[in-house]
């Protein structure tokens, strides 16, 4: 790639005889490499293989001085590059390790952009439509039959999310050299990432992802909106959306009805319904503790949670004031 871009500003046009091609935007395609462990019977991903290959196009980039500012897209951008093909390392399509996986590392590409200092304009999935196949095939799509699945939801979250990035951190969320030079192999990845509007709207988005298709305890997650606090605590309304194996999860919902072939009207209405992006129906209420305003969440394994905290445009006032 580098030789390619380095042509492209400094080599010789071959159409115009001038030095050098005009670029409106650089292009590239990063790709994981998920493999079935015989032995143990599960798949395992390897999100650090994915997002070498973004950093290394990064790192390519930001090394040519002519490029500095240039929008970049990642045209492909998937756990695997076999779209079409099935088989026992690609059956963590239709579930939750799909969507996992894809919170965790959608979030780090901007990690990596602020690394190399380039312009990520955005990353599309290869994902494919595939007519007259049995539901739940296998193959890399967002939705079987017009039943959405769980990637779908992922999705749909990160669309929800509106303005500009906040810092946020994780105390159990795995470093980026750690994550590109081992993945997730050891502990879980129990990250975030959160942005805020310009009505001070609060969204974070919180994953538990791990390599291991495999099941493990849940994570039982503090929220801190460190150094901010509200008078009322009911006026601050909060959503949350969850994708896990009970919720937004219609490849889950299928196999609850014995993964009919041939659904009935009422089951398709069923699956059509639970492949929806769908709310926590739990009690969510803040706490005002000294640190700030503090949320408990119970995030299981290969879970995804997004969080709206609406009507925050008074505590952000009031706690402007106090700093200045």
């Amino acid at each position: 790639m580098s030789k390619f871009l380095q042509h492209c500003v400094r080599g010789r046009n071959h159409a115009t005889g001038e030095i050098g091609t005009p670029l409106d935007f650089i292009s590239f395609h990063a790709k994981g490499s998920p493999v079935f462990l015989e032995k143990e019977q599960y798949v395992r991903m390897d999100a650090g293989c994915h997002l070498r290959v973004i950093d290394g196009a990064f790192a390519d980039i930001a090394s040519i001085p002519e490029l500095a500012g240039k929008p970049i897209i990642i045209g492909e951008s998937d756990p695997e590059g076999a779209a079409a093909d099935r088989g026992p390392h690609l059956e963590y399509r239709n579930g939750t390790m799909y969507s996992s996986y894809t919170a965790a590392t959608f979030a780090r590409k901007h990690e990596l952009a602020a690394k190399h200092g380039v312009d990520l304009e955005g990353a599309l999935t290869w994902a494919f439509e595939f007519e007259n196949q049995p539901f739940f095939a296998g193959f890399r799509v967002l939705a079987s039959n017009d039943v959405d699945l769980p990637i779908l939801n992922v999705h749909r979250m990160f669309a929800k999310m509106k303005g500009e990035r906040i810092e946020a951190s994780s105390s159990h969320q795995v470093a980026l050299e750690t994550l590109l030079s081992e993945s997730v192999r050891e502990e879980p990845d129990v990250g975030v990432v959160a942005t805020v509007d310009e009505t001070n709207n609060i969204y974070v988005m919180l994953w538990h992802y791990h390599d291991d298709d495999i099941g493990g305890p849940s994570a039982e997650v503090t929220l801190v909106l460190e150094g901010y606090h509200a008078s009322k605590i009911s006026d601050h309304k909060i959503k949350h959306w969850r994708v896990d194996a009970e919720h937004s999860n219609a490849f889950e919902a299928w196999k609850k009805m014995g993964s009919p072939q041939t659904p009935s009207h009422a089951q398709l209405t069923q699956l059509k319904l639970a492949g929806e992006l769908e709310f926590l129906q739990v009690p969510t209420t803040l706490r005002d503790q000294e640190a700030g305003l503090m949320l408990d969440i119970t995030l299981p394994r290969q879970a995804v949670s997004l969080l709206v905290i609406e009507n925050m445009e008074e505590v952000f006032s009031q706690n402007k004031a106090q700093r200045d």
